[in-house]
């Protein structure tokens, strides 16, 4: 069921192996992340705002780096991102001033969810697709994820863990929370010395990027042409996803658990590591679900029972049930992941894929980035604490369905050419 041999590149192991170092890097940082702006003084309703414009102030930065990646350079764009990550860590872990904060985090690049931010993951996507044939594009993505979500949990587990050790060798829990934002900023250099070593098999062919001769007009919008109309209304649908998601984004649900059952950070990076261990698994599992009933099919029939699950986490008596539902909805909820990243690039022109992702992505981002202004306001009163979980899972089944009756149709080439093959 599950094929491990991915015949990867040069290339696609280097983009494998930042893909590892980064995801590790944001769950490192976002476990303790609420947990050092309460420190520094920030209120919870702050702590939200700040989130969310950190989310909303890296969407500028990303459009424009990932519409001009296929043109200027898919590795130049790559260093940029990670030099942001080193900036957002070295503000974040010199300031207490809240404009100061908000400005390395508009500037900067800093995940308060433990998961992709910046234009990393869309310019990756680009080249990954260019690198592998269709056949094998969705399995790519799904242990392309896989490690991804491996990275984030091992990152939360240690975060936790390196600031609870520290607290128990005496350091007060601001120091502990700072070096581990200093880290953050550490693995942004090795980042840096990963992403210089790529080639150019990864940047978008030069035949490619030549304007035909009977079309003269170049690329109208943002980077894409023929395209435009499906990647904006797959970029509307996703933005919904994220800010449905946006209310329960890791760092939060860490507050959530601290603040309803005064869970300790070690014991919050358990519970991501858990969590994110699951969340690859499920992701992995996607691609043999897919090629049995299509990527649209594996987005929406995995997704609707894990969003379920999310409603009823904060209805949970007790921490163990609350923690064990979370786990279970984990282990379902990324199956969309991979197959949405697969679906987007198999529906564009390959000089558009990086646009096209960077558009998707960045809709995303803005989704996720107004929620969690909402959510601090939930979490600052003991009443509305489990409202983020009815509400997030509420909006990701209306998702859902959206996506399902818009797209059910439109399939990709690989799932075009086993349809013609069947009928033959």
């Amino acid at each position: 069921m599950i094929k491990t041999n991915l015949g990867l590149s040069k290339d696609g192991r280097i983009l494998f192996s930042t893909r590892i170092l980064r995801l590790f890097a944001y769950g490192f940082l976002s476990v303790i992340l609420a947990l050092y702006l309460s420190q520094i003084g920030l209120s919870e309703v702050n702590i939200g705002l700040l989130f969310t414009l950190t989310l909303l102030g890296d969407t500028v930065i990303s459009l424009w780096i990932t519409t001009h990646a296929d043109r200027l350079g898919r590795r130049r764009m790559l260093i940029a991102g990670a030099v942001l990550m080193i900036l957002a860590a070295a503000l974040f872990a010199a300031t207490r001033n809240f404009y100061l904060l908000l400005l390395a985090a508009t500037i900067g690049v800093i995940s308060p969810s433990g998961y992709e931010v910046g234009p990393f993951l869309s310019i990756e996507q680009a080249s990954l697709t260019q690198l592998v044939p269709d056949r094998k594009r969705t399995r790519i993505f799904a242990w392309y994820n896989l490690a991804g979500s491996f990275a984030t949990a091992f990152g939360a587990l240690a975060g936790g863990g390196l600031s609870q050790l520290l607290q128990g060798l005496g350091t007060t829990r601001l120091l502990s929370y700072r070096v581990v934002v200093l880290g953050y900023g550490m693995m942004g250099l090795l980042i840096i010395v990963l992403f210089a070593r790529l080639s150019a098999a990864i940047e978008v062919s030069d035949k490619i990027l030549e304007v035909p001769a009977g079309n003269p007009n170049p690329p109208s919008f943002l980077g894409l042409h023929g395209s435009q109309k499906i990647v904006l209304r797959l970029a509307a649908l996703f933005s919904l996803d994220a800010f449905a998601g946006g209310f329960v984004i890791q760092s939060l649900i860490a507050l959530w658990f601290n603040q309803k059952f005064g869970v300790e950070p070690a014991v919050l990076g358990a519970i991501f590591f858990g969590a994110n261990i699951l969340a690859g698994i499920s992701a992995l599992s996607a691609a043999w679900v897919a090629s049995k009933i299509g990527l649209i099919n594996t987005m929406v029939f995995t997704h609707l029972p894990s969003n379920v699950l999310l409603i009823l986490v904060p209805f949970m008596p007790s921490l163990g049930l609350a923690i064990g539902l979370l786990l279970l909805r984990f282990s379902i909820s990324q199956m969309d992941v991979p197959t949405r990243q697969s679906y987007t690039m198999a529906v564009v022109a390959p000089d558009e894929r990086s646009a096209a992702s960077g558009i998707t992505g960045v809709a995303r981002t803005i989704g996720a980035s107004l929620s969690p202004i909402f959510t601090g306001v939930f979490l600052s009163n003991p009443a509305l604490l489990g409202l983020p979980f009815v509400i997030s899972g509420g909006l990701k089944i209306a998702y859902d369905l959206s996506l399902y009756f818009n797209f059910r149709a439109m399939k990709p080439p690989e799932e075009r050419f086993q349809t013609i093959n069947q009928g033959d």
